[in-house]
């Protein structure tokens, strides 16, 4: 696997655990609260804008254990586990977890100088994002061995698959579309919502021909239709942490979404959570 030096300027500093977070997180209480007080302002706008998504509760159907030392980046479920990427320079891994348990199975070290971000499976392969460094790797599904590394522009941020395409995310409000064997870029489209594009798309996953996609710093999930880009719903997962359940850091936001299609169950979890939740979507009634 090839190393390729990334700008340091911007990484972490060594800190006591909880894991340190790099200056995209570091500012996430100010960013937030600039969210926030946008979403306030639209939720104010017109009666033809506010309103005219679906929105969606989530209702938590089972709790399990999570490493709340890891800072998930990537998630998915394949024949009855969870693999997850996590971030971070000098802390980024790739894993493969025991859903029930919360027992990381195999796990291979990302070299330090790389952010580990979104993963996929394609076959038998494992595709790994890198944050800043325009660089991604193949793994061996099974071992995790290296098999090559590739490259991409711009930042890399969330991957998942359709059958037929590899479906990325960069933070901006495009989603990138990829030939699976090759991984060259084969389209785009940009996501909006209510005729608004919507930025910081993260992480990702195909779900009943839909795309979900966690919306960095926020704790809403975007449903999006692939062929128009709009935004078809709004999942609100607030509120699913307890006051007893301890999060480390304020970069410890929700992300990480995986679908279990074989028997219809939806798992989401969060940067640095204890916890990994099966959730089941309940519609909200219009306003």
């Amino acid at each position: 696997m090839a190393r390729r030096r990334v700008d340091r300027s911007r990484a972490p500093q060594p800190a006591a655990p909880p894991p340190r977070v790099s200056l995209r997180y570091a500012d996430s209480h100010m960013r937030y609260l600039i969210l926030a007080a946008a979403l306030a302002t639209a939720a104010c706008g017109p009666a033809t804008e506010a309103g005219s998504i679906p929105e969606y509760a989530c209702e938590v159907v089972h709790a399990y254990p999570h490493d709340n030392t890891a800072f998930t980046q990537g998630l998915f479920y394949l024949n009855g586990f969870l693999y997850e990427g996590t971030g971070l320079n000098n802390q980024s891994t790739i894993r493969k977890v025991k859903l029930e348990t919360g027992e990381v199975l195999e796990k291979r070290d990302v070299p330090g100088e790389y952010f580990g971000e979104g993963i996929v499976n394609w076959k038998d392969h494992l595709i790994e994002l890198t944050w800043q460094a325009s660089e991604g790797f193949v793994y061996d599904l099974a071992t995790f061995r290296p098999l090559r590394d590739f490259r991409y522009p711009g930042e890399g941020w969330g991957l998942t698959q359709d059958g037929k395409r590899i479906i990325m995310s960069d933070g901006t409000p495009q989603l990138r579309f990829w030939d699976p064997e090759t991984l060259a870029e084969i389209g785009r489209i940009t996501v909006t919502a209510d005729g608004q594009p919507v930025k910081d798309l993260n992480e990702l996953e195909w779900v009943k021909g839909e795309v979900y996609a966690n919306v960095w710093q926020t704790d809403r999930i975007a449903r999006i239709d692939p062929k128009t880009g709009h935004v078809v719903g709004w999942i609100e997962c607030a509120g699913l942490l307890g006051p007893n359940d301890q999060v480390g850091g304020e970069g410890a936001v929700l992300n990480g979404i995986a679908y279990d299609a074989a028997t219809d169950r939806l798992f989401v979890t969060g940067k640095l959570w204890p916890k990994v939740f099966q959730i089941r979507l309940v519609k909200r009634a219009a306003p």
